[in-house]
């Protein structure tokens, strides 16, 4: 059996409520290359995005709000620890989101919701498996990484509100250009290696070390373009980027 790895940002799914075109659109696309390719599985994990991002701005505000004696008791003083508080927010955001990825699924995704990917089962049920975030430190591309491991998947599709990696930030320079294809080594100098919650980035600091290392090829592309979606699943010529070597 092929698995195939898709890790679908919560930005996609959920921009600011459940997108239902796109759920529609990206169910029936899936379902039906499934059906005609009966060798192959989907691993979908999804991702927090704006929804993870508005309740962890709403910690932040709150926190910052308090003073004196309230701030001892009810903010977090360290850093890190807020962060540590920020990632469960999020990670709560990608299990809404993967609970009504897997619902759309009906028969086709028998099995719960993955939290854990170390925990994944060796053979899934059905045809689809769907997971969310599992735990502080890292975002669930991380987690799409892992399951790409544990399923001898060679590739991650990183599906995401953006078509292409660019070389900068294209809303603050605007030279920055778009990339076909970068090394993994170049794409780290751009990324770090310091995961924040709530950072923007095309790909997790932390995947991508772990996709790195494991030499995995991870494809970023929009994720609202559907038949570029399936062209991607299909082996055709695709518009994206490509990590890899």
């Amino acid at each position: 059996m092929i698995t195939k790895v898709l890790s679908v940002g919560g930005s996609i799914i959920a921009p600011d409520k459940p997108d239902v075109a796109f759920l529609s659109d990206f169910t029936k696309m899936t379902s039906d290359y499934l059906l005609k390719n009966p060798e192959t599985r989907l691993v979908l994990v999804a991702g927090g995005g704006a929804p993870a991002r508005v309740y962890q701005n709403a910690y932040r505000e709150v926190a910052a709000s308090f003073e004196g004696d309230q701030k001892k008791a009810c903010s977090f003083a360290d850093e890190n620890a807020a962060n540590y508080a920020c990632d469960w927010i999020g990670i709560m955001a990608t299990r809404i989101n993967a609970q009504i990825l897997k619902t759309c699924f009906g028969p086709l995704c028998p099995s719960d919701v993955v939290t854990d990917p170390t925990k994944a089962p060796d053979v899934f049920e059905g045809r689809v498996m769907v997971a969310a975030g599992w735990k502080p430190g890292f975002s669930t591309d991380n987690d799409a990484v892992l399951l790409a491991e544990k399923y001898k998947a060679d590739t991650v599709v990183n599906l995401s509100n953006i078509a292409k990696v660019y070389t900068d930030d294209p809303k603050k320079n605007p030279d920055a250009k778009p990339l076909d294809k970068i090394s993994w080594a170049d794409f780290r100098k751009m990324v770090g290696d310091e995961w924040v919650p709530g950072k923007n980035c095309p790909f997790d600091p932390i995947a991508s070390k772990k996709a790195s290392e494991l030499k995995l090829s991870v494809i970023c592309a929009g994720g609202k373009n559907i038949p570029n979606i399936r062209a991607i699943l299909d082996g055709a010529d695709y518009v994206g980027t490509t990590i890899a070597g």
